[in-house]
Protein backbone atom coordinates (compact mmCIF):
# COMPACT_ATOMS: atom_id res chain seq x y z
CA UNK A 1 0.00 0.00 0.00
CA UNK A 2 1.32 3.29 -0.87
CA UNK A 3 1.58 5.80 1.87
CA UNK A 4 -0.23 9.16 0.69
CA UNK A 5 -0.37 11.07 4.24
CA UNK A 6 0.96 11.08 7.27
CA UNK A 7 0.47 12.50 10.48
CA UNK A 8 2.75 13.42 14.08
CA UNK A 9 1.99 14.37 17.59
CA UNK A 10 3.95 15.13 20.20
CA UNK A 11 2.50 13.87 23.62
CA UNK A 12 3.41 13.72 27.65
CA UNK A 13 5.85 15.63 29.35
CA UNK A 14 8.28 17.62 27.63
CA UNK A 15 11.98 16.28 26.84
CA UNK A 16 14.66 17.54 25.23
CA UNK A 17 14.11 16.12 21.60
CA UNK A 18 10.34 16.85 20.76
CA UNK A 19 11.28 19.94 18.17
CA UNK A 20 14.40 18.20 16.45
CA UNK A 21 12.65 15.13 16.09
CA UNK A 22 9.36 16.77 14.79
CA UNK A 23 11.77 18.61 12.65
CA UNK A 24 13.31 15.12 11.52
CA UNK A 25 10.57 13.44 10.62
CA UNK A 26 9.63 16.38 8.08
CA UNK A 27 13.11 16.76 6.43
CA UNK A 28 13.01 12.97 6.34
CA UNK A 29 10.15 12.89 4.33
CA UNK A 30 10.77 16.11 2.45
CA UNK A 31 14.29 14.02 1.10
CA UNK A 32 13.32 11.20 -0.03
CA UNK A 33 9.01 10.88 0.03
CA UNK A 34 8.37 14.46 -0.92
CA UNK A 35 5.27 13.75 -2.32
CA UNK A 36 3.99 12.19 0.84
CA UNK A 37 1.07 14.83 3.06
CA UNK A 38 2.09 15.50 6.30
CA UNK A 39 -0.26 16.14 9.07
CA UNK A 40 0.41 17.54 12.45
CA UNK A 41 -1.93 16.96 15.32
CA UNK A 42 -1.84 20.14 17.89
CA UNK A 43 -1.49 19.28 21.90
CA UNK A 44 -1.18 15.74 21.42
CA UNK A 45 -4.05 12.87 21.57
CA UNK A 46 -6.33 15.59 22.32
CA UNK A 47 -5.85 17.10 19.20
CA UNK A 48 -6.46 14.20 17.17
CA UNK A 49 -9.71 13.39 19.63
CA UNK A 50 -11.04 16.75 18.20
CA UNK A 51 -9.63 16.60 14.67
CA UNK A 52 -7.87 19.80 14.89
CA UNK A 53 -4.83 18.34 12.20
CA UNK A 54 -3.11 20.97 10.22
CA UNK A 55 -1.21 20.04 6.80
CA UNK A 56 2.49 21.23 6.59
CA UNK A 57 2.89 23.57 4.21
CA UNK A 58 6.04 24.45 1.47
CA UNK A 59 7.23 26.94 3.95
CA UNK A 60 6.82 24.50 7.16
CA UNK A 61 8.65 22.14 5.09
CA UNK A 62 11.88 24.75 4.39
CA UNK A 63 11.82 25.92 8.04
CA UNK A 64 11.91 22.53 9.52
CA UNK A 65 15.46 22.20 10.30
CA UNK A 66 15.66 25.15 12.52
CA UNK A 67 13.30 22.96 15.14
CA UNK A 68 16.82 21.52 15.73
CA UNK A 69 17.95 24.39 17.98
CA UNK A 70 14.67 24.54 20.37
CA UNK A 71 13.13 22.75 23.62
CA UNK A 72 9.68 22.49 23.68
CA UNK A 73 7.35 21.33 21.00
CA UNK A 74 6.39 23.19 18.07
CA UNK A 75 2.86 21.65 18.21
CA UNK A 76 1.87 20.74 21.60
CA UNK A 77 1.60 18.29 24.05
CA UNK A 78 -1.17 16.99 26.65
CA UNK A 79 -1.75 14.03 28.80
CA UNK A 80 -3.90 11.74 27.65
CA UNK A 81 -5.11 8.13 27.87
CA UNK A 82 -7.32 6.39 25.49
CA UNK A 83 -8.43 3.68 27.61
CA UNK A 84 -9.08 6.15 30.24
CA UNK A 85 -12.44 6.72 29.44
CA UNK A 86 -14.51 8.90 32.33
CA UNK A 87 -11.29 11.21 32.78
CA UNK A 88 -12.03 12.13 28.62
CA UNK A 89 -15.08 12.40 29.08
CA UNK A 90 -14.76 14.81 31.92
CA UNK A 91 -12.32 16.83 29.93
CA UNK A 92 -14.67 17.07 27.18
CA UNK A 93 -12.42 15.23 24.58
CA UNK A 94 -14.94 12.44 24.10
CA UNK A 95 -18.44 12.27 24.07
CA UNK A 96 -20.52 9.85 27.12
CA UNK A 97 -20.86 6.75 25.41
CA UNK A 98 -17.91 7.04 22.86
CA UNK A 99 -15.08 4.33 22.49
CA UNK A 100 -11.61 6.87 22.24
CA UNK A 101 -10.25 4.55 20.95
CA UNK A 102 -12.94 4.22 18.01
CA UNK A 103 -13.02 8.47 17.87
CA UNK A 104 -9.28 8.49 17.18
CA UNK A 105 -9.20 5.71 14.91
CA UNK A 106 -11.95 7.04 12.58
CA UNK A 107 -10.73 10.61 12.94
CA UNK A 108 -7.36 9.21 11.24
CA UNK A 109 -9.49 7.83 8.49
CA UNK A 110 -11.32 10.79 7.94
CA UNK A 111 -8.41 12.45 7.60
CA UNK A 112 -6.72 10.32 5.34
CA UNK A 113 -3.68 9.29 7.35
CA UNK A 114 -2.03 6.31 6.72
CA UNK A 115 0.88 5.97 9.05
CA UNK A 116 0.22 8.03 12.69
CA UNK A 117 3.96 8.93 13.99
CA UNK A 118 3.82 9.33 18.02
CA UNK A 119 6.57 11.26 19.76
CA UNK A 120 6.44 10.42 23.69
CA UNK A 121 7.56 7.82 26.53
CA UNK A 122 6.05 4.78 27.98
CA UNK A 123 2.66 6.18 28.53
CA UNK A 124 2.33 8.09 25.20
CA UNK A 125 3.75 4.82 23.22
CA UNK A 126 1.64 2.41 25.46
CA UNK A 127 -0.89 4.03 24.49
CA UNK A 128 0.15 4.45 20.90
CA UNK A 129 0.17 0.13 21.75
CA UNK A 130 -3.53 0.61 22.47
CA UNK A 131 -4.41 2.05 19.11
CA UNK A 132 -2.49 0.20 17.11
CA UNK A 133 -4.12 -2.87 18.66
CA UNK A 134 -7.18 -1.12 17.99
CA UNK A 135 -6.48 -0.51 14.64
CA UNK A 136 -5.41 -4.02 13.67
CA UNK A 137 -8.28 -5.69 15.39
CA UNK A 138 -10.92 -3.72 13.78
CA UNK A 139 -9.44 -3.90 10.28
CA UNK A 140 -7.99 -0.38 10.00
CA UNK A 141 -5.34 0.10 7.18
CA UNK A 142 -3.30 2.19 9.51
CA UNK A 143 0.33 1.97 10.71
CA UNK A 144 1.86 3.63 14.06
CA UNK A 145 5.52 4.48 14.28
CA UNK A 146 6.44 5.74 17.66
CA UNK A 147 9.48 7.63 18.78
CA UNK A 148 10.99 7.28 22.44
CA UNK A 149 11.28 9.97 24.39
CA UNK A 150 11.47 10.34 27.93
CA UNK A 151 14.12 12.34 30.35
CA UNK A 152 14.19 9.07 32.64
CA UNK A 153 15.52 6.59 30.19
CA UNK A 154 13.22 4.22 31.60
CA UNK A 155 11.63 2.53 28.44
CA UNK A 156 11.59 -0.98 28.39
CA UNK A 157 13.21 -2.89 25.83
CA UNK A 158 14.89 0.39 24.20
CA UNK A 159 18.40 1.24 25.43
CA UNK A 160 18.56 5.09 25.51
CA UNK A 161 15.48 7.27 25.61
CA UNK A 162 15.59 10.51 23.44
CA UNK A 163 16.18 13.52 25.06
CA UNK A 164 18.21 12.04 28.24
CA UNK A 165 21.54 13.03 27.44
CA UNK A 166 20.64 16.26 27.30
CA UNK A 167 18.64 16.30 30.46
CA UNK A 168 21.56 14.83 32.31
CA UNK A 169 23.84 17.74 31.03
CA UNK A 170 21.39 20.62 31.32
CA UNK A 171 20.86 19.23 35.38
CA UNK A 172 24.34 19.43 35.84
CA UNK A 173 24.37 23.32 34.67
CA UNK A 174 21.90 24.25 36.70
CA UNK A 175 23.48 22.15 39.38
CA UNK A 176 26.86 24.62 38.72
CA UNK A 177 25.10 27.90 39.75
CA UNK A 178 22.79 26.52 42.18
CA UNK A 179 25.56 25.39 44.30
CA UNK A 180 26.97 28.50 44.67
CA UNK A 181 24.36 28.60 47.03
CA UNK A 182 26.50 26.58 49.32
CA UNK A 183 28.47 29.58 50.43
CA UNK A 184 25.25 31.82 51.66
CA UNK A 185 25.04 29.99 54.96
CA UNK A 186 27.22 28.03 57.34
CA UNK A 187 26.04 24.16 57.90
CA UNK A 188 24.13 24.18 54.20
CA UNK A 189 22.45 21.52 52.96
CA UNK A 190 21.18 21.54 49.53
CA UNK A 191 18.93 19.33 48.24
CA UNK A 192 18.97 19.10 44.12
CA UNK A 193 15.40 17.07 43.58
CA UNK A 194 16.55 15.73 39.83
CA UNK A 195 13.14 14.11 38.26
CA UNK A 196 12.68 10.23 37.83
CA UNK A 197 9.55 8.98 39.05
CA UNK A 198 10.39 5.23 38.81
CA UNK A 199 14.05 5.01 37.67
CA UNK A 200 17.24 6.96 39.13
CA UNK A 201 19.23 7.12 35.99
CA UNK A 202 18.62 10.86 35.41
CA UNK A 203 19.71 11.24 38.57
CA UNK A 204 22.28 9.33 38.27
CA UNK A 205 23.57 10.57 35.13
CA UNK A 206 23.80 13.95 36.22
CA UNK A 207 25.71 13.72 39.34
CA UNK A 208 28.09 12.45 37.29
CA UNK A 209 27.90 14.88 34.58
CA UNK A 210 28.18 17.44 37.78
CA UNK A 211 30.91 15.39 39.68
CA UNK A 212 33.06 15.53 36.66
CA UNK A 213 33.15 19.19 35.94
CA UNK A 214 34.20 19.66 39.52
CA UNK A 215 36.57 16.82 39.19
CA UNK A 216 38.14 15.80 35.39
CA UNK A 217 36.39 18.62 33.54
CA UNK A 218 36.31 22.15 32.91
CA UNK A 219 36.14 23.48 36.61
CA UNK A 220 39.22 21.24 37.83
CA UNK A 221 42.57 22.73 38.47
CA UNK A 222 40.32 26.22 38.62
CA UNK A 223 39.40 26.37 42.30
CA UNK A 224 41.28 28.30 44.39
CA UNK A 225 41.22 26.04 48.21
CA UNK A 226 43.42 28.59 49.97
CA UNK A 227 41.27 31.21 49.93
CA UNK A 228 38.17 28.93 50.82
CA UNK A 229 36.83 28.19 47.43
CA UNK A 230 37.43 24.26 48.23
CA UNK A 231 36.06 21.68 45.05
CA UNK A 232 34.94 19.79 47.97
CA UNK A 233 32.32 21.89 48.81
CA UNK A 234 30.90 22.18 45.73
CA UNK A 235 30.76 18.77 44.64
CA UNK A 236 28.07 15.54 44.84
CA UNK A 237 28.12 14.48 48.93
CA UNK A 238 24.95 11.86 48.33
CA UNK A 239 22.97 10.52 45.67
CA UNK A 240 19.56 8.92 46.24
CA UNK A 241 17.76 6.45 43.83
CA UNK A 242 14.48 4.93 43.78
CA UNK A 243 16.26 1.68 42.95
CA UNK A 244 18.51 2.25 46.25
CA UNK A 245 17.91 1.79 49.91
CA UNK A 246 20.04 3.13 52.62
CA UNK A 247 20.49 3.23 56.57
CA UNK A 248 19.16 7.17 57.05
CA UNK A 249 21.08 7.13 60.64
CA UNK A 250 24.39 5.99 59.19
CA UNK A 251 24.00 8.36 56.24
CA UNK A 252 23.54 11.40 58.41
CA UNK A 253 26.50 10.46 60.34
CA UNK A 254 28.57 10.53 57.42
CA UNK A 255 27.40 13.75 55.91
CA UNK A 256 27.66 15.57 59.56
CA UNK A 257 31.47 15.26 59.67
CA UNK A 258 31.09 16.74 55.76
CA UNK A 259 29.38 19.24 57.61
CA UNK A 260 31.72 19.51 60.70
CA UNK A 261 34.53 19.66 57.64
CA UNK A 262 33.29 21.46 54.90
CA UNK A 263 30.69 23.70 55.87
CA UNK A 264 27.83 21.92 54.02
CA UNK A 265 26.86 19.07 52.10
CA UNK A 266 24.95 18.57 48.42
CA UNK A 267 22.73 15.69 47.60
CA UNK A 268 21.27 14.84 44.40
CA UNK A 269 17.50 13.31 45.04
CA UNK A 270 15.65 11.51 42.77
CA UNK A 271 11.95 12.74 43.04
CA UNK A 272 10.64 9.20 42.97
CA UNK A 273 13.17 8.32 46.04
CA UNK A 274 11.03 7.61 49.12
CA UNK A 275 7.30 7.84 47.45
CA UNK A 276 6.02 5.25 48.52
CA UNK A 277 6.87 5.96 52.05
CA UNK A 278 5.78 9.33 51.46
CA UNK A 279 2.47 8.66 50.01
CA UNK A 280 1.96 5.39 52.51
CA UNK A 281 1.93 8.65 55.35
CA UNK A 282 -0.05 10.89 53.41
CA UNK A 283 -2.96 7.96 53.08
CA UNK A 284 -2.50 7.00 56.78
CA UNK A 285 -2.92 10.64 57.97
CA UNK A 286 -6.16 10.63 55.72
CA UNK A 287 -5.11 13.14 53.18
CA UNK A 288 -5.85 12.65 49.30
CA UNK A 289 -3.27 12.14 47.17
CA UNK A 290 -3.60 13.60 43.36
CA UNK A 291 -2.81 11.26 40.37
CA UNK A 292 -2.67 12.03 36.65
CA UNK A 293 -4.51 10.07 34.06
CA UNK A 294 -2.28 7.54 33.82
CA UNK A 295 -2.92 7.01 37.43
CA UNK A 296 0.89 8.09 38.54
CA UNK A 297 1.30 10.08 41.53
CA UNK A 298 1.66 13.42 40.88
CA UNK A 299 4.87 13.95 42.55
CA UNK A 300 5.30 17.54 42.13
CA UNK A 301 2.25 17.91 44.62
CA UNK A 302 3.59 15.82 47.47
CA UNK A 303 7.25 17.60 47.45
CA UNK A 304 9.75 13.96 47.51
CA UNK A 305 13.11 16.51 47.93
CA UNK A 306 11.39 18.85 50.43
CA UNK A 307 10.31 15.88 52.46
CA UNK A 308 13.77 14.34 52.08
CA UNK A 309 15.41 17.72 53.24
CA UNK A 310 13.32 17.60 56.01
CA UNK A 311 14.25 14.28 57.08
CA UNK A 312 18.03 14.87 57.06
CA UNK A 313 18.47 18.33 57.94
CA UNK A 314 17.60 17.95 61.97
CA UNK A 315 19.90 14.66 61.74
CA UNK A 316 23.26 16.26 60.38
CA UNK A 317 22.60 19.88 62.69
CA UNK A 318 21.77 22.26 59.12
CA UNK A 319 21.50 25.35 60.10
CA UNK A 320 19.71 26.49 56.48
CA UNK A 321 18.28 23.93 53.72
CA UNK A 322 17.71 24.59 50.28
CA UNK A 323 15.78 22.46 47.89
CA UNK A 324 15.94 22.85 44.36
CA UNK A 325 14.42 20.97 41.25
CA UNK A 326 16.06 21.35 37.93
CA UNK A 327 13.34 18.90 36.20
CA UNK A 328 11.60 21.89 33.95
CA UNK A 329 14.54 23.51 33.23
CA UNK A 330 16.37 20.44 31.76
CA UNK A 331 13.17 19.27 30.06
CA UNK A 332 12.87 22.17 28.02
CA UNK A 333 16.55 22.55 26.68
CA UNK A 334 17.19 21.93 23.06
CA UNK A 335 18.79 18.71 22.00
CA UNK A 336 22.33 18.53 22.64
CA UNK A 337 24.89 17.15 19.45
CA UNK A 338 24.62 13.79 21.31
CA UNK A 339 20.84 13.72 21.15
CA UNK A 340 20.56 14.95 18.00
CA UNK A 341 22.74 12.27 16.23
CA UNK A 342 20.59 10.05 18.26
CA UNK A 343 17.39 11.92 17.25
CA UNK A 344 18.95 11.67 13.42
CA UNK A 345 19.57 8.35 13.59
CA UNK A 346 15.66 7.22 14.85
CA UNK A 347 13.98 9.73 12.63
CA UNK A 348 15.45 8.30 9.55
CA UNK A 349 14.72 4.54 10.33
CA UNK A 350 11.23 5.81 11.66
CA UNK A 351 10.25 7.31 8.11
CA UNK A 352 11.37 4.45 6.19
CA UNK A 353 9.31 2.03 8.45
CA UNK A 354 7.16 4.42 7.58
CA UNK A 355 7.28 3.85 4.27
CA UNK A 356 7.22 0.09 4.49
CA UNK A 357 3.98 0.08 6.66
CA UNK A 358 6.20 -1.76 9.45
CA UNK A 359 5.00 -0.25 13.23
CA UNK A 360 6.82 -0.39 16.60
CA UNK A 361 8.37 1.66 18.58
CA UNK A 362 12.18 2.89 17.43
CA UNK A 363 14.80 2.78 19.55
CA UNK A 364 17.71 0.19 20.23
CA UNK A 365 16.60 -3.19 21.25
CA UNK A 366 18.24 -4.19 24.51
CA UNK A 367 16.45 -7.57 23.74
CA UNK A 368 17.81 -8.32 20.67
CA UNK A 369 21.57 -7.37 20.35
CA UNK A 370 21.24 -3.42 20.73
CA UNK A 371 19.93 -3.35 17.09
CA UNK A 372 18.30 -0.34 16.30
CA UNK A 373 14.80 -1.50 14.91
CA UNK A 374 11.21 -0.99 15.37
CA UNK A 375 10.13 -2.71 18.76
CA UNK A 376 6.93 -4.19 18.82
CA UNK A 377 4.50 -2.23 20.81
CA UNK A 378 3.68 -5.11 23.22
CA UNK A 379 7.26 -5.03 24.18
CA UNK A 380 6.83 -1.90 25.36
CA UNK A 381 6.25 -0.98 28.94
CA UNK A 382 7.81 2.04 31.31
CA UNK A 383 9.35 1.79 34.71
CA UNK A 384 12.98 -0.08 33.73
CA UNK A 385 15.10 0.35 37.01
CA UNK A 386 18.40 2.06 36.55
CA UNK A 387 20.84 -0.65 36.75
CA UNK A 388 22.99 0.65 40.09
CA UNK A 389 25.68 -2.13 39.62
CA UNK A 390 27.20 -0.14 35.87
CA UNK A 391 30.48 0.71 36.60
CA UNK A 392 30.42 4.68 36.00
CA UNK A 393 27.65 4.74 38.64
CA UNK A 394 29.85 2.58 41.33
CA UNK A 395 33.17 4.54 40.87
CA UNK A 396 31.08 7.55 41.07
CA UNK A 397 29.44 6.42 44.35
CA UNK A 398 33.22 5.56 45.33
CA UNK A 399 34.50 8.92 44.07
CA UNK A 400 32.01 10.88 46.43
CA UNK A 401 32.66 8.85 49.74
CA UNK A 402 29.34 6.58 49.54
CA UNK A 403 29.72 3.68 50.71
CA UNK A 404 28.13 0.78 48.28
CA UNK A 405 27.99 -1.23 51.50
CA UNK A 406 25.43 0.82 53.06
CA UNK A 407 23.31 0.92 49.99
CA UNK A 408 21.17 -2.12 48.85
CA UNK A 409 19.40 -2.60 45.54
CA UNK A 410 15.45 -2.61 46.20
CA UNK A 411 14.42 -3.87 42.78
Amino acid sequence: MTVRRVALLTAGGLAPCLSSAVGGLIERYTEIAPEVEILLYPDGYAGLLEGRGTLVTAEGRAQAGRLHAFGGSPIGNSRVKLTNVKNLVERGLVKEGDDPLKVAADQLVKDGVDVLHTIGGDDTNTTAADLAAYLKTNDYDLTVVGLPKTIDNDVIPIRQSLGAWTAAEQGALFARNILNETTSNPRMLIVHEVMGRHCGWLTAATAKAYHDQVRLDDLAGKFAPALGLDPRRFDVHGVYLPELEFDIDAEAERLSKLVDELGGVNLFVSEGAGVSTIVAELEASGAEVQRDPFGHVMIDKINPGAWFAKQMAGKIGAEKTMVQKSGYFSRSAAANPQDLRLIKSCTDLAVDAALRHEGGVIGHDEERGDVLRPIEFERIKGGKAFDTTVPWFVELMESIGQPIGAVAASH
